[in-house]
């Protein structure tokens, strides 16, 4: 087999921690000695075990002399564990084969440098493309200080979300709504605005049963909820409040009192900076960096998406499109008040299928246009 071949292995393990490694980035790794697999690994929580360390428990002593394939970097650093370069040393392997480096600056180059000066040869770039896409929110968090940012939108086929009245359940079939808990379960955090709050009163929670995730209920979590609002009219007894997991509510006004927020579990209370009287979005994003989010969805109503989008913030659309028409009185996809054609903004298509009844457009927004 080639070494593209025991690569794609190795990315196939680390797709395993889609749901569960967050902060830390998804990795996988696989040992060969003589043209077989001896061990297999992948990274599954922070703070345990690294996919390095998985698969050279699997290979013992035959890992002395083999190939150890790993889809990032190995660590070089001591974290919340040992680095993996030097359980890689330690275990004796004859060659690395990488396929990208680690943007973490405590890691960047320094891992294959150990690597080589302990005399093992290293590859890099193998499936260097399918590996960076597998951790892009990771990769941009330590190189930009911002999460990846998804918009999640559903429309009709004239590009309408709702009705006039606000009315719009359901555009959209089951298997559209269920492929949307993909997104959010591999998401740190989902975003959205206070009127879509208050007007649909959602839970925003991720639902293994609603869906086609299948991962032990031990590795995945909730993602933090965010409720984007400047003038605090989120109602307290509001579904969002009474889910399990936490709550970030980004304000531009001081905190509630200690008193009220005590009654409300988990919520977090951040007052953010103001931008025209609005809660200033990099600053949340660059907010949420901080906290160890890689990957954010926005699931919000046209305002708040649209601004997201003109700010330059945005990575990735995924656009569910049902086979029906709402009419010209409904309302938009986005809000985006452009008048002249120049104001246009073009994106690049990324990924077209067809989910249920509906079709599912994944866009990206044209390179170095988000920061």
């Amino acid at each position: 087999m080639t070494h593209e071949a025991y690569m794609a292995e190795a990315l196939q393990l680390a797709r395993q921690g889609l749901y569960s490694t967050s902060p830390n980035p998804r990795v996988g790794c696989v040992i060969v000695q003589q043209d077989q697999v001896v061990g297999r690994g992948w990274h599954q929580q922070a703070g345990g075990p690294h996919a390095e360390v998985h698969a050279l428990r699997q290979a013992g002593e035959q890992a002395r002399g083999a190939t150890a394939y790993v889809t990032l970097e190995p660590c070089s650093h001591y974290g919340r564990t040992p680095p993996c370069a030097d359980a890689l040393i330690q275990a004796g392997v004859a060659r690395v084969v990488g396929a990208c480096r680690d943007a973490n600056p405590q890691v960047a180059d320094q891992g294959y440098q150990r690597l080589r000066d302990a005399g093992i040869e290293v590859i890099e770039g193998v499936l260097q493309a399918q590996a960076e896409e597998l951790n892009h929110g990771f990769l941009k968090r330590m190189r930009c200080g911002l999460p990846w940012v998804r918009i999640k939108m559903a429309s009709s086929l004239d590009g309408r979300t709702a009705m006039a009245s606000g009315e719009s359940q359901w555009i959209t079939g089951a298997a559209a709504r269920a492929d949307v808990q993909h997104w959010r379960a591999r998401s740190c955090a989902v975003i959205t605005g206070v009127d879509s709050v208050l007007i649909d009163n959602p839970s925003m929670t991720v639902r293994p049963q609603d869906s086609h995730i299948e991962q032990d209920e031990h590795l995945w979590r909730q993602p933090l909820r965010v409720v984007v609002d400047s003038q605090q009219r989120l109602a307290l007894d509001c579904k969002l409040l009474q889910q399990v997991g936490k709550v970030l509510w980004a304000s531009t006004q001081p905190a509630i009192n200690a008193h009220r927020a005590s009654e409300l579990g988990e919520l977090q209370q951040w007052q953010a900076p103001a931008n025209n009287g609005h809660v200033d979005l990099h600053a949340l994003l660059r907010h949420l960096a901080e906290q160890g989010c890689n990957e954010v969805l926005i699931e919000s109503g046209a305002q708040l998406a649209g601004a997201f989008v003109q700010a330059g913030l945005v990575d990735e659309l995924v656009l569910y499109q049902a086979p029906t028409l709402l009419g010209s009185q409904a309302r938009p996809l986005l809000s985006l008040p452009f008048e002249q054609m120049q104001q246009q903004l073009r994106w690049q298509w990324h990924d077209v299928r067809q989910i249920g009844d509906d079709i599912r457009f994944i866009l990206r927004a044209p390179t170095g246009s988000s920061s």
